[in-house]
């Protein structure tokens, strides 16, 4: 966990200093953006769905995957208060950052680190509905200046929830023993893995050009106390209620403890959506979950 943590802090400050040095300048970070929305996030979304499971191990992972839905309409329901004070583009980055978290890359290892192959499986589970959400609702929150129409259509269009269509075709091919070409499948890998440091690069790049004076703003220390403390406790005294197994337990409630997602600083920048407050915001809650997270698998 402490090797994925400077991981990410050690490609934000490359990120930093090659917009210091004007190798990154802001034309590079909008086509760095759309390279990554249009291309690279697709593959590393058909990536994550090639699992090798069984129905029998469908069937045990289903109780993730529906804890992963409810916890999603908590988030929803959150959201439809507590972000209404703040300023039109804050507000979008902030109820984003509620939704989606970066369960995706922080947190499978972690997953796997702390609970086994077992973990990482139920992990793989929990993200489904947060990819979902992700590029539905979760994307509509920046295209707020279009019509209804024009949102749906930029949503079912964009290459992510095709990509998300792919995905789930290529789990059930899967199931049923059928897997894609090797050279196909390896070319996905290769793109994929572009993912995280060309997002990272894009986020340090946009520390280094705004202005760091409301780094730990009231607005952001409220931000991070709500994304890595009070909904993953939330999420841990409910399941606790029903009963629910120990390990979807611990799963739902790590991966509710994750920082922002670096997506919220690629789409604010792709929408033109205050993306130097987006980027403040996955960089300070990853800061905190420095602690956070050793706490909470403490607690679990």
């Amino acid at each position: 966990m402490i090797n994925l943590q400077i991981e990410i802090f050690l490609l934000l400050a490359i990120g930093y200093i090659l917009s210091k040095k004007r190798i990154i300048t802001h034309e590079v970070k909008t086509k760095l953006t759309t390279l990554s929305l249009s291309l690279i996030l697709p593959c590393a979304i058909i990536r994550s769905f090639e699992l090798d499971i069984t129905y029998k191990d469908f069937r045990m992972c289903f109780i993730v995957l529906v804890c992963s839905f409810a916890i999603q309409l908590l988030y929803a329901l959150v959201n439809q208060w507590m972000w209404n004070s703040e300023e039109p583009q804050k507000a979008i980055n902030l109820k984003y950052g509620t939704l989606v978290s970066n369960a995706g890359f922080f947190g499978m290892p972690i997953a796997q680190a702390a609970y086994g192959e077992l973990g990482l499986l139920f992990a793989s589970f929990f993200l489904i509905p947060q990819r979902v959400v992700m590029w539905s609702a979760g994307l509509s929150l920046y295209t707020t200046k279009t019509s209804w129409q024009e949102k749906v259509k930029k949503v079912i269009t964009h290459p992510c929830i095709i990509a998300l269509a792919i995905g789930f075709a290529i789990l059930l091919m899967r199931m049923k023993g059928i897997y894609l070409p090797s050279s196909i499948d390896q070319t996905i890998a290769a793109i994929s893995a572009c993912n995280t440091p060309i997002c990272l690069f894009v986020i340090g790049a946009m520390l280094e050009q705004s202005e760091t004076k409301d780094l730990f703003s009231k607005t952001m220390r409220k931000y991070c106390l709500l994304r890595l403390l009070i909904l993953p406790a939330i999420v841990l005294v409910i399941m606790k209620s029903f009963q629910l197994p120990l390990l979807a337990i611990q799963i739902c409630v790590i991966e509710s403890a994750m920082p922002a997602a670096t997506t919220s600083a690629m789409l604010a920048l792709r929408y033109d959506q205050d993306p130097a407050f987006a980027s403040k915001m996955v960089f300070v809650s990853t800061l905190f979950s420095l602690f956070t997270l050793p706490l909470w698998l403490y607690i679990l």
